[in-house]
């Protein structure tokens, strides 16, 4: 049987239901609690309290379309160099285009038309993680290889990630340099190299936080919030107050009080201070539960993917995916210093709506060739 024969097979295998259901928990949460974080502040910028909703369950309809062709298409063609590389030059080229754009408070990374925006970094993480598992599969045993292997990838991931950060955005390069180490760890690379770019981050990443004010700020922020309770403060010491407002089972839906004008951006980067205000301890741990499931079920597609690129590919977008999300709860826990991050699948926001469910899109593809080739295998060795 060749391997086109085995990938139309595979197409019409089924699909991971726990990866699947998962998914659309965490999406038709999130969308329950974007109308409770919004309605009251939607109400007063717009006149309807449904408008942000209604948006973000539009952004939800894309995002579903989105992530069934990336369940469609085999995603073999991904890594095809008549997709990959036109893919990368426009996500250079869009990251380039959107410094050029007005500020929009003191950032530089949304293109706007009216009710509508793109955010290119949110492209760009796929396209870079895409781009890893193709270039880790394409190396081979020549990880290790300094010159034509090390380099090049930084190059590209460091260009990328440098051109993110003048958009006055640390959290994802230090996201897509998180998912990238770790690819190449899983590779095989040696660890010398690992120390060698841990020790040249090191005095980079002091100049980035310690010699900018604001991020200088927000590390002070963290350490000490009541030093500067209406300042750089504030968001920490409110996210904390509806965490802990929220009790074991919460004050109930709509029912939150740190959303009416004291948590800032409450349906965007801290939904999840609001769910676990509205819902408690067992809304929260809900939601932490159903993204470890979704970790544990990116991981077995990965560990299943029938090559290398699957493999790697699967880890990739399983842990972009998870890393934002422990950054995103421990920012609104208090564990780490504020940082605007959404949280995957929950937080309102078109541009990571529509990438993360075309994430999981590829991964529940990854995953059904996956189980198309256990069953393949089963019944060889049956024969």
């Amino acid at each position: 049987m060749n391997s086109n024969t085995e990938r139309n097979l595979a197409s019409r295998f089924t699909v991971d239901h726990k990866l699947f259901g998962v998914t659309l928990a965490l999406v038709f949460g999130g969308l329950l609690m974007v109308y409770s974080s919004s309605a009251a502040l939607s109400a007063d910028r717009y006149g309807s309290a449904e408008m942000i909703f209604l948006r973000q369950l539009a952004w939800v309809i894309f995002g579903m379309i989105g992530m069934w062709v990336m369940m469609r298409v085999d995603y073999h063609w991904l890594k095809h160099p008549a997709v990959l590389f036109p893919a990368i030059s426009i996500s250079l080229a869009l990251l380039a285009a959107v410094l050029l754009v007005d500020k929009v408070q003191q950032t530089n990374r949304w293109f706007r038309w009216g009710p509508l925006s793109f955010q290119p970094s949110e492209l760009a993480k796929i396209v870079l993680v895409i781009f890893l598992a193709y270039w880790i599969e394409k190396r081979g045993e020549k990880i290790d290889d300094l010159l034509q292997t090390v380099i090049p990838a930084v190059v590209l991931v460091g260009g990328a990630a440098g051109l993110i950060l003048l958009e006055r955005d640390l959290g994802t390069p230090l996201v897509i340099g998180l998912v990238a180490a770790t690819l190449f760890f899983i590779a095989g690379m040696r660890y010398q190299y690992f120390l060698g770019l841990i020790l040249a981050a090191i005095p980079f990443l002091y100049l980035m936080i310690f010699r900018v004010s604001y991020r200088r700020d927000r590390i002070l922020a963290f350490l000490d919030p009541y030093a500067d309770p209406l300042g750089v403060g504030f968001q920490t010491i409110q996210s904390m107050i509806a965490v802990g407002t929220g009790g074991v089972t919460g004050l109930g839906l709509m029912n939150g009080k740190q959303k009416l004008f004291f948590l800032p951006e409450p349906f965007t980067d801290f939904i999840f201070a609001v769910t676990a205000e509205e819902t408690g301890l067992i809304g929260a741990g809900l939601v932490v539960v159903l993204f470890g499931i979704f970790l544990w079920r990116g991981w077995e597609a990965s560990l299943n993917a029938p090559d290398d690129f699957g493999r790697y590919l699967a880890a990739g977008l399983t842990l972009m995916v998870i890393y934002q999300a422990f950054i995103n709860m421990s920012v609104t826990l208090g564990m780490l210093p504020p940082k605007g991050f959404p949280l995957p699948f929950l937080s309102y926001g078109g541009s990571s709506m529509v990438f993360a469910l075309m994430s999981a899109g590829i991964l529940l593809n990854i995953s059904r060739h996956g189980a198309w080739g256990r069953k393949l295998r089963t019944l060889e060795s049956q024969a």
